[in-house]
């Protein structure tokens, strides 16, 4: 097949949008397809050997937003696709659909980013938050009304967008690089040399990764700031990093004994250094409640480490509740601290929910999922073969 994918998001960013479209793109590689990419500039002039088109943008909160170029429609007329892909889309995915549409193109849009929550926490008061909130979803779905097929990540979002009217709609996961993210990484030189850093007494670590940001809601972390010999590690970097650096800070200082060490911010780290951080862990919390999917649950996972994550969103799909990890009350205060507690406590429990963890990702690949993706191109592209023959 010959698949042009509109990414509204793409390298050198790096967070959830720009990992599915990478993974999908050497996939299809892997598997014999062609491919295009469309993306904002700045951008590499190609990936996995597929050319991938620039075009201008603009700054908005450290992310570079593709403004919606007539540029499209030429480039998606010259190379003729079969499907057009389009990641997450708003603006210039907004424009990729529309522009499908216009040459007739199927079209499968992937809705990945929870953008009516994340517009409601960002706005200057609750009552402008719910407007805002409601307004978003109208142009989400006007957005996604132009698609020949939406697909998202867990059921929980699926059940989102079917409550606000987007049509068409279908559930399609995400996968996990089990080549790179797997147990072994703990008997690793460089993973031991790290642990001998952050836990210098042995201490539990319990670890995080992502962006540190608003919408993550990582002030939920002060609940476990004074459990006894333990460490808060985080990997990531974003807007809040002052903030939750200082608010946990004090929340250690604070405690009485000051029973932990202070937390430890590992920046943003990728590939290898990434690997080794995870493996350094003990345990995964997750504390965001907006998530469409949880990415870095099932790295977490495949690392064999048990998962702490909310009772909500995509983590509902991911986390087995006493088999894989726990899934707190994002509602009740001191859940969190609950869930977390036996497993800083138990290195035994830990590996038991761990195993069962690097067991329930295994058949995650990203070969398998973008096997699924094209089972989806190919419906849609089916009914296009159809209203032509008709």
């Amino acid at each position: 097949m010959r698949i042009a994918i509109v990414a509204e998001s793409f390298l050198p960013s790096v967070n959830g949008v720009t990992t599915s479209v990478c993974r999908v793109l050497e996939s299809l590689r892997a598997l014999g397809h062609d491919a295009i990419v469309i993306a904002a500039r700045p951008a590499p002039a190609s990936f996995a050997g597929f050319p991938v088109h620039t075009v201008a943008s603009v700054p908005v909160r450290q992310f570079q937003v593709g403004l919606p170029s007539p540029e499209i429609v030429r480039v998606l007329d010259r190379f003729d696709p079969d499907v057009v892909h389009v990641a997450s889309p708003f603006v210039l995915g907004a424009r990729g659909l529309t522009a499908a549409q216009a040459l007739g193109i199927p079209s499968v849009a992937i809705y990945q980013t929870d953008m009516p929550s994340y517009v409601r926490q960002h706005a200057p008061s609750p009552g402008i938050g719910r407007s805002a909130e409601r307004a978003t979803w109208r142009w989400v779905r006007r957005i996604h009304s132009t698609a020949s097929r939406t697909l998202a990540p867990s059921t929980s979002a699926l059940e989102d967008l079917r409550l606000n009217g987007v049509p068409r709609t279908g559930l399609w996961g995400r996968g996990v690089d089990t080549r790179l993210f797997y147990p072994g990484w703990r008997q690793d030189a460089g993973t031991r040399a790290l642990r001998r850093t952050l836990a210098p007494g042995g201490e539990t670590l319990i670890g995080y990764v992502g962006r540190l940001a608003p919408e993550k809601e990582l002030h939920r972390l002060v609940e476990l700031t004074s459990i006894p010999h333990s460490r808060l590690v985080l990997v990531g970097d974003g807007p809040s990093r002052e903030e939750v650096g200082a608010t946990l800070a004090e929340a250690v200082a604070s405690s009485a004994g000051r029973p932990t060490l202070p937390p430890v911010f590992l920046g943003r780290r990728d590939g290898d250094d990434l690997a080794r951080a995870y493996a350094a862990f003990d345990l995964f919390v997750h504390t965001g409640t907006r998530e469409t999917f949880g990415q870095t649950l099932q790295e977490a996972a495949a690392m064999g480490l048990p998962v702490v994550a909310p009772a909500r969103g995509g983590p509902l799909d991911l986390v087995a509740h006493g088999q894989s990890g726990y899934l707190f009350d994002p509602d009740t205060p001191g859940s969190l601290r609950e869930h977390v507690d036996p497993l800083v406590a138990s290195a035994a429990l830990r590996d038991r929910l761990g195993s069962a963890g690097v067991a329930s990702v295994r058949s995650r690949s990203w070969l398998g999922l973008t096997e699924q993706l094209l089972g989806h191109y190919a419906a849609v592209s089916d009914r296009r073969g159809l209203a032509v023959a008709a």
